[in-house]
């Protein structure tokens, strides 16, 4: 059983017991309390993403390989691809609204740098610890603390700036409530890994250094099977609710191995937190196969095994903060 205390992580004695910007928005637009279980909707059609590619093969094999990847699981599954070298990209539900949970740190932690670099200042040693409590260890108390000094006016500010124009911050202190989608994702991933006009070098590489350095317990999600010597950049959130029961999403930029891609992953309707994170990590894997895949485009033999990042043994997140008139969990399988 996998224990989570609400806003914290899973204490490990318990455990034990974009898109870059401009580039892919026209192609993605085509397509409770303890014990508290949601029920599982019942598997419906294989759904199918749209994949196009300048490498021949690739886009058909990412559509069939991710397809087979989610046949069978319920829930239902948002995700947006992005490889930069062979202009790869893949989308399903890119355009459908989740609540945030922590992914949205990544947010708040790009319109801080976007400020401040606007402002001609560098972030202060309290700003940097701050930033290293929310995105390494997800804590939300340096979220709030972040929230409320930006407020959502200037959050605001860099959306516009970024063009994630359907991504919709929560009401008050709620920020794990905000409305974001695959694509608006996928482009924030976007503006951090390429050069853009919206987030200088540095504020990039700053943003994705404090992803690379993210606790391992926290590191599960899209990292998945990706090439054991990629930079791996992550940050993940889950949160249940009475309503379609566990969010379960995942962000992810790699970098290095003479490519960078980007994979953005959001999931609702789990049962539990356990099958979102299966779900999200059996995406990761097919996506970091095929895009990995020697010149020839032919699998790797047993004889010639290609050493991929495990996920950790017990993951852990942080649920955000909840209106107070719903039940505050404790407990989930």
């Amino acid at each position: 059983m996998w224990r989570v205390r609400s806003g914290s992580r899973i204490p490990r004695t318990l455990a034990a017991a974009g898109l870059a910007t401009g580039l892919l928005l026209a192609p993605l637009a085509a397509t409770a309390p303890a014990a508290y279980t949601a029920p599982a909707p019942a598997p419906a059609a294989v759904p199918r993403p749209v994949c196009t590619s300048h490498r021949a093969g690739l886009a058909e094999r990412l559509t069939n390989d991710i397809a087979a990847a989610l046949r069978g699981r319920p829930g239902t599954v948002a995700l947006a691809v992005y490889e930069h070298s062979t202009r790869t990209y893949c989308a399903l539900r890119a355009y459908r609204a989740y609540d945030s949970a922590s992914i949205i740190k990544v947010t708040i932690l790009a319109a801080l740098v976007w400020d401040a670099q606007k402002s001609g200042r560098a972030l202060t040693a309290r700003e940097r610890r701050l930033v290293d409590a929310m995105i390494t260890r997800s804590e939300n108390a340096a979220t709030g603390t972040l929230w409320r000094q930006l407020g959502k006016a200037r959050i605001n500010r860099f959306l516009a700036a970024a063009k994630m124009a359907y991504t919709q911050l929560g009401r008050d202190r709620f920020w794990g409530l905000s409305q974001v989608n695959a694509a608006d994702q996928s482009r924030l991933l976007g503006t951090l890994t390429l050069p853009n006009k919206v987030l200088s070098d540095r504020s990039r590489a700053y943003v994705l250094d404090r992803m690379a350095h993210v606790v391992p317990a926290q590191r599960w999600g899209t990292p998945v099977g990706a090439p054991a010597r990629a930079r791996v950049h992550v940050k993940n959130g889950w949160l249940p609710r009475a309503e379609l029961g566990w969010r379960v999403h995942s962000l992810g930029a790699f970098t290095g191995q003479g490519h960078d891609y980007t994979i953005a992953v959001l999931t609702h309707g789990n049962a539990t937190m356990r099958q979102g994170v299966n779900t999200v990590q059996a995406v990761a894997r097919a996506v970091h196969r095929d895009l990995n895949l020697p010149a020839n485009g032919h699998t790797r033999t047993p004889e010639t095994p290609a050493e991929t990042v495990a996920p950790p043994a017990f993951p852990e997140e942080v649920i955000p903060p909840m209106p107070e008139d719903w039940p505050r969990p404790s407990v989930w399988d």
